[in-house]
């Protein structure tokens, strides 16, 4: 096939010998099965941000570190240099997380380097050396929807251990091989510590996996394991081999609405009085 123009600086320095097909086109890359070697492989070709549907949201960049305060700077202007920085900050991000979550033995693809805009990963396949499925291309019996789903709960754990949150996790970005589910597409993944979205982002990702698999084993849909392990992490009390219940008590105590309206008047006066002070001492001057 004809060879993206994206992928021929990766033929061109010996990194990719041959693209054999495109794999499929999303929301924020086209993905090709390329050959490296004797190992096949995946690229993902990440598309330019005028021309992805996906939206580099403020809620899934912050937090995101940049060391460098000359590119700080400019990515805070909105500068021509400062968006071709966000834009490889966008990029990296995949890449930093896949190698973070290998670190953390979460089943995700194996990932080979980020080559401008140019992902080189794993292709995860079956028994039969064919790609993949996709998880809402499968039908599960009750007892694998079990199996499934504790096995994906325990990598949230561990990603979360680590301090990280997937973001945009659903049946769509999920493969299964013949050993389980297997996470993919993370370009959107958040700091758990440094995101004030993270709480809502982690109970969506572990609400989308209980609604799935509940469709094939239906008492999953009554497990609050989001709600748990969010406030294990809270607590400090998560680790990556932690055994969660699937069970979370709401606090039930009712705020002490007097309690909290006092305090705030008795920081109102204490203010007021402050400015007197300072008032009367500019006026004696």
């Amino acid at each position: 096939m004809k060879i993206p123009k994206r992928i021929q600086p990766l033929i061109e320095d010996g990194l990719v010998d041959e693209v054999l097909r495109q794999l499929m086109s999303g929301k924020e890359a086209t993905v090709y099965v390329v050959r490296c070697g004797s190992e096949i492989r995946c690229a993902k070709v990440y598309k330019e941000a005028g021309k992805r549907s996906f939206k580099q949201a403020v809620q899934y960049r912050e937090g995101r570190k940049v060391r460098n305060s000359r590119r700080s700077r400019a990515m805070e202007k909105g500068s021509k240099f400062g968006r071709d920085e966000q834009e490889s900050l966008w990029q990296n991000a995949e890449v930093d997380a896949l190698y973070r979550l290998a670190a953390a033995g979460v089943r995700a693809p194996t990932p080979y380097g980020c080559f401008d805009g140019v992902l080189l990963m794993e292709l995860v396949t079956d028994d039969s050396g064919d790609v993949a499925p996709r998880l809402n291309d499968v039908v599960l019996t009750p007892e694998q929807a079990r199996r499934d789903h504790d096995a994906i709960i325990k990598d949230i754990v561990r990603m979360l251990s680590a301090g990280i949150i997937h973001g945009d996790l659903s049946e769509f970005n999920v493969l299964v091989d013949s050993h389980g589910p297997v996470i993919i597409d993370l370009p959107q993944a958040v700091d758990a510590v440094a995101n004030n979205n993270a709480e809502w982002m982690l109970e969506r990702d572990v609400n989308n996996m209980r609604n799935y698999y509940g469709m094939f084993a239906p008492e999953l849909l009554e497990t609050k394991y989001a709600k748990e392990m969010w406030a294990l992490f809270e607590a400090g009390k998560l680790t990556a081999h932690t055994e969660l219940t699937g069970h979370f008590e709401e606090p039930t105590e009712e705020a002490d609405v007097d309690s909290v309206l006092q305090e705030i008047q008795d920081a109102f006066e204490e203010e007021q009085d402050r400015l007197a002070r300072i008032n009367s001492a500019n006026d004696d001057d």
